[in-house]
């Protein structure tokens, strides 16, 4: 099992502030899972946002995801 904490508009869209799901999947087919499971919104979400894996950006999104992991889900952020 792998963790997923969101934050912000992720964690409005997706209703819950982190779950935990099946782990050995890569990222694009964690992201498509989670949007099937929350909807539409968060799939808008995820396909703006940034992703940590254990507090380090993830470039590789084909990577597969080891279990015990963290995946931050960070959307994008407006500010000045």
């Amino acid at each position: 099992m792998l963790t997923v904490r969101y934050f912000a508009g992720a964690r409005a869209a997706a209703g819950v502030a982190d779950e935990t799901v099946p782990a050995g999947v890569c990222l694009d087919d964690l992201a498509a899972a989670l949007a099937d499971r929350h909807g539409p919104g968060l799939a808008k979400v995820l396909a703006a946002a940034s992703f940590l894996v254990d507090g380090v950006a993830c470039h590789d999104r084909r990577a597969v995801l080891a279990p015990g992991v963290t995946v931050d889900v960070l959307p994008p952020f407006a500010g000045g």
